[in-house]
């Protein structure tokens, strides 16, 4: 199901939008999130950031008023090709570090060389990894919620580290491509984001 990543600020256009298309949507509260069903059949089912539930009135503005920031959070992004974290206070950004890490692509050939460059890709992954989880003890300190994004295995792979272990991870999951200080902002940015996901046709799904 399509689902997009939409500022506090923008929100409020965003119902206006999905209004002028469909219909005033009814809306109501249920599982933690604003459920709106359009008359023509299209609904939403937008979320907090941070994972964190939503129990107030069923309504729009009441919705965005909420999407803040905790006091002390950070992100993490991890690819094959290299890492960002950062440690933020509120929407301050307080330490961060991006790194880049050679890992060589898939070979072709065959026989030993094969297995010689399979083992070579995977150590240096491996050294990736630690590199990546050495920072994130360091940047991300005392924060207690991380959202993550870039490549899944390589996020398990740095959470793995025991030191890390505290950390509770919470959405949205951001895919974003090789880690880069303009790709970090964005990510901030994104971590802050309502959830929303959208259906323009059709019935509404019976668990709504």
């Amino acid at each position: 199901m399509p689902e997009v990543l939409v500022p506090s600020a923008r929100w409020p256009r965003w119902v206006a939008n999905f209004t002028d298309s469909h219909g005033e949507p009814e809306l109501r509260v249920a599982d933690g999130a604003l459920h709106g069903t359009a008359p023509d059949g299209a609904w939403f089912t937008a979320r907090l950031p941070f994972s964190a539930p939503y129990d107030g009135p069923a309504d729009a503005a009441t919705l965005a008023e909420r999407a803040g920031a905790p006091a002390e959070w950070g992100v993490l992004l991890v690819r094959k090709g290299g890492f960002a974290v950062a440690r933020l206070e509120g929407e301050r950004m307080a330490d961060s570090k991006v790194g880049q890490r050679h890992v060589q692509g898939r070979t072709k050939a065959g026989g030993q060389s094969q297995q010689r460059f399979a083992r070579r890709r995977g150590n240096q992954a491996r050294d990736a990894y630690a590199a990546a989880a050495e920072h994130a003890v360091r940047v991300l300190g005392e924060a207690p919620t991380v959202v993550v994004g870039g490549d899944r295995v390589a996020v398990a792979e740095v959470l793995a580290d025991p030191r890390l272990a505290r950390l509770r991870t919470a959405g949205p999951w951001l895919a974003v491509p090789d880690p880069r200080r303009a790709v970090l902002d964005r990510a901030v940015l994104d971590a802050q984001a309502l959830v929303v996901e959208v259906e323009n046709a059709g019935p509404a799904p019976a668990r709504h």
